[in-house]
């Protein structure tokens, strides 16, 4: 019934907690983390959120009826996911391949929340290579594998319903 005083709380049990050590993170087709809809703060905290017309559609699918897709949802912002010790970010299939490549390489934005992970001093971006056909960087990224003995990107198989 008070939806700040339940983000608060919500805020304070991270807190009493020690913190968040893994933030396991999927990427929106709009560039969004948790429900850190285009243009929500960089900063923000957990909080109520209007959902965009395009989560609200990509959501359906998890329901019988589209009319049955929340609107309006509780969200981490940004900010208190950047708290986390480790950020995980997955992204699976070629249409997520446009919107990893700006969220992996372009600018930090508020417009494609993912993008503040670039700032997280450690986050892990993982994909499948239709979500990675995009990178500019792709040659580079494989050297690093390669130096590092990680050899490859990880199977499709383990995005599946992702």
């Amino acid at each position: 019934k008070d939806v700040e005083a339940e983000c608060l709380a919500y805020e304070r049990k991270i807190q009493g907690a020690g913190g968040i050590d893994l933030q396991v993170l999927g990427i929106g087709a709009d560039g969004h983390i948790a429900f850190c809809e285009p243009g929500s703060s960089l900063a923000g905290r957990t909080g109520p959120v209007a959902l965009h017309p395009r989560t609200i559609a990509d959501n359906a699918r998890f329901f019988a009826d589209p009319g049955e897709v929340p609107r309006r949802a509780l969200s981490m912002g940004v900010g208190t996911i950047l708290e986390a010790k480790v950020c995980l970010i997955l992204a699976s299939g070629q249409k997520k391949a446009s919107i990893w490549a700006a969220a992996v390489e372009g600018s930090v934005t508020s417009q494609v929340t993912a993008s503040a992970l670039q700032l997280h001093p450690f986050t892990i971006a993982l994909c499948d290579e239709p979500a990675a056909s995009e990178l500019r960087n792709r040659d580079y990224y494989r050297h690093v594998q390669r130096e590092t003995g990680d050899e490859g990107l990880l199977p499709a198989s383990l995005f599946e319903g992702t």
